[in-house]
């Protein structure tokens, strides 16, 4: 038997700015300068639809941008404009829409897919690029503050398929993730919001410090004010950055998911309301149930549950659906399906990340049914 070990070094960059596509703003030319200075690498561009919509000069400021750097780089064509939102990625013909394009416009992989939007359309357009000629060089540039701070600066791609959330995926550094600030100001007050609940997270998990920081901000947070958003989102995308890169399991071959705090339940609920209850609501709601279930198993004190949960209503988060309790396919509630599936997609062993004390994280690797339908039963009472 052979064995030699293969070793890999990635560099991911996470890059803050504003406008990026005003031709004064050299982001872009330098990123792509810092690679193949004497080349002139083809790039080709996708933008959000919801995106493009809310910012009318986008598509024209694209184009100009590519024009007055054309001497660093060439756009292959003009931005091609796909829909977003959660219901993008259960479409395989739209992975199979963005590979025909990447084909037309004769990458390499020495070219560059830009894609621009929130999440969802990031986790498919980026699983289309990671794929093609076994990975094309991407650049992600998120629009709402959960792929601001979370989702965009991650190394995960997919799509959905058997009714399962990112069934279908890819493990790929992204070239870098530029995230401008000023795309945060034309979303909805619901997308404003969302990304919030991310930093939180991630805060419990890895910083008390900045837990305490988001306490003190929360009511310009709740009033949804730019200056205090950008702080936290910066923050949060750093934090989340740190994890991936420090914890020595960054293509998850382990079953640990430390950023998935509260998310094994979200995910199921998001699904079975139909994506009516967006990512990060469910995930408000996620962590909810996990720190009730905490508190119920001894985990964590009844003061520190209190303050965390006050906290997450304060900033404007509901801590409670009512399809937490819908019946699912087997007849049981859906959530404990939602665990079942969690344990699945880990590879057989459940790993679930809980939080003892604020900036503190444990794993278990069993969870209590009962309880967690009592934690349920908890939070429902208390919503009204």
């Amino acid at each position: 038997m052979q064995e030699r070990q293969i070793r890999l070094e990635h560099t991911h960059r996470i890059l803050f700015t504003r406008d990026v596509f005003m031709p004064r703003n050299t982001t872009v030319r330098d990123l792509i300068t810092r690679d193949a200075p004497h080349k002139l690498p083809r790039v080709l561009i996708f933008v959000d639809e919801a995106v493009a919509n809310a910012n009318r000069d986008l598509l024209d400021d694209i184009v100009g941008y590519g024009q007055a750097h054309a001497d660093a780089f060439t756009l292959t064509d003009e931005p091609i404009v796909i829909p977003g939102g959660e219901a993008c990625k259960n479409d395989l013909r739209l992975v199979e829409c963005c590979w025909d394009a990447i084909n037309e416009a004769a990458l390499d992989r020495h070219s560059y897919v830009f894609v621009i939007g929130g999440g969802a359309v990031l986790d498919l357009v980026c699983f289309a690029a990671s794929t093609a000629h076994r990975g094309i060089r991407h650049v992600r540039f998120p629009t709402t503050t959960l792929s601001q701070g979370d989702g965009g600066v991650g190394v995960k791609n997919g799509v959905n398929y058997f009714g399962k959330k990112n069934w279908i995926g890819s493990f790929a550094v992204p070239f870098a993730v530029v995230n401008d600030f000023a795309f945060l100001e034309s979303l909805p007050k619901r997308e404003r919001r969302n990304g919030i609940i991310e930093a939180i997270k991630v805060s419990l998990i890895r910083d008390a410090a900045f837990f305490g920081q988001i306490e003190a901000m929360a009511d310009d947070l709740a009033a949804l004010k730019q200056e205090a958003l950008e702080k936290v989102v910066q923050r949060s995308a750093e934090l989340h950055v740190e994890h991936i890169a420090t914890s020595g399991d960054p293509f998850e071959l382990g079953s640990a998911r430390p950023l998935d705090f509260g998310h094994w339940a979200a995910h199921k609920l998001e699904q079975i309301s139909r994506f009516a209850v967006t990512h990060g609501e469910a995930v408000a709601i996620g962590i909810a149930v996990d720190l009730v279930y905490s508190r119920m198993q001894g985990i964590l004190d009844a003061e520190t549950c209190e303050r965390v949960l006050k906290l997450v209503e304060r900033i404007g988060f509901a801590t409670y659906s009512p399809h937490l309790l819908d019946n699912g396919r087997s007849g049981e509630p859906a959530i404990l399906e939602g665990l079942e599936e969690f344990r699945e997609h880990l590879g057989g062993e459940l790993t679930v990340t809980l939080v003892p004390n604020i900036g503190e994280k444990i794993e278990v690797h069993e969870m209590n049914r009962v309880k967690i339908l009592n934690a349920v039963v908890e939070l429902k009472q208390r919503s009204s």
